[in-house]
C-alpha cells in the first residue's frame, strides 16, 4: 500500500535510506537557520521590534538541524552530503524566491520590501513545512525513536506559519497588501515546483537505496505529478491566503532549550 506512512516507516527501516532523510532535512533547517541569522542582523531600525522574532525563527531552525543530526547519531549513523537536485532551499534560491544570499552577506539594511519578501517566502515554506510535519505528526507522533523530534518540530513549525500570518497582516494594514499578494502568488507557484522537483528527486534516490521496482517508483512519480497539478490549478491557495492566527506574538518570547538534541 503505497501510503504517506507506510513510506516513510520504509524510510525509518533502513539506515541508508533513514540517513539521507535526516541528511536532507539537516541541511534545509541549518540553511535556515543561517538565512533567519542574517536577516535579522539586517532589519532596519524601523522594524527593529521585528529582529528578535526572526532570531528566535533562525535559532528554531538551528535547534531542528540538531534534532536531525542527533537521530543520526543515536542510530550510530553520520551524515551524508545532500545531493544538488534535493536542496530545497537553494533551489528555492535560483528560482529567486526569498533574499538572496548575496544580499544577505552584504552589510546593508534591509527595506520593508525586503522584509517583504522575506516574510512571503516564509509563510509559504513555512506552510508546507507545518502540513508534512502535522502529517508525520499524526502518524509517527508517538513513535519511540523519532515521536519526541516530530512533535517538537512540528510545534515550531506551526509557531512560524502563525507569525508570519500575523506579520504580513500588520504590513497590509501598513498599505503593502498589493505587494504581499503578488509576491505570495509567486512564492507560491515557484515554491510548488521546486517541491515538485524535489520530491521527484528524493523518492528517486530512496528507490535505489531501498530497491523499489519499477512500476512501484512511476506510480510514486505519477503521485507526485498528480499532486503537482492539484496545487498548481487549486491548492496554491492554501499557501497565499491570510488570516490573523489565534496564537499571537508566536514567536516573543526566546527559543525553548533542547539540551538532548545539543
Amino acid at each position: 500500500m503505497l501510503s504517506a506512512k507506510s513510506l516513510f516507516q520504509e524510510i525509518l527501516d533502513n539506515d541508508e535510506s533513514f540517513r539521507l532523510f535526516c541528511s536532507i532535512a539537516a541541511g534545509g533547517e541549518a540553511q535556515g537557520g543561517w538565512e533567519n541569522g542574517r536577516i535579522a542582523a539586517l532589519v532596519p531600525r524601523s522594524e527593529s521590534a521585528l529582529a528578535p522574532r526572526i532570531a528566535r525563527h533562525g535559532a528554531d531552525e538551528d535547534k531542528h538541524g540538531r534534532i536531525f543530526t542527533a537521530l543520526l547519531r543515536r542510530r550510530g549513523l553520520t551524515p551524508v552530503p545532500v545531493p544538488p537536485e534535493t536542496d530545497y532551499t537553494m533551489l528555492l534560491e535560483k528560482r529567486g524566491i526569498g533574499l538572496a544570499h548575496d544580499r544577505l552577506r552584504r552589510d546593508e539594511p534591509l527595506t520593508v520590501p525586503d522584509l517583504i519578501v522575506y516574510l512571503a517566502h516564509s509563510r509559504v515554506t513555512e506552510q508546507r513545512a507545518a502540513d508534512q510535519m502535522a502529517m508525520l505528526r499524526r502518524h509517527f507522533g508517538d513513535h519511540p525513536d523519532v515521536g519526541r523530534a516530530v512533535r517538537m518540530i512540528s510545534e515550531d513549525e506551526d509557531r512560524h506559519l502563525a507569525y508570519t500570518h500575523e506579520e504580513l497582516l500588520r504590513f497590509a494594514a501598513a498599505g503593502h497588501g498589493r505587494l504581499i499578494q503578488r509576491t505570495l502568488r509567486a512564492c507560491a507557484l515557484a515554491e510548488i515546483r521546486v517541491h515538485r522537483d524535489v520530491s521527484l528527486a528524493v523518492m528517486a534516490r530512496m528507490g535505489r537505496v531501498l530497491g523499489w521496482g519499477r512500476s512501484r517508483s512511476a506510480l510514486l512519480a505519477a503521485g507526485i505529478h498528480a499532486a503537482y497539478a492539484y496545487e498548481r490549478l487549486a491548492g496554491r491557495h492554501h499557501m497565499v491566503g491570510l488570516a490573523m492566527p489565534a496564537h499571537r506574538d508566536a514567536l516573543g518570547a526566546p527559543a525553548a532549550p533542547a539540551p538532548e538534541y545539543a
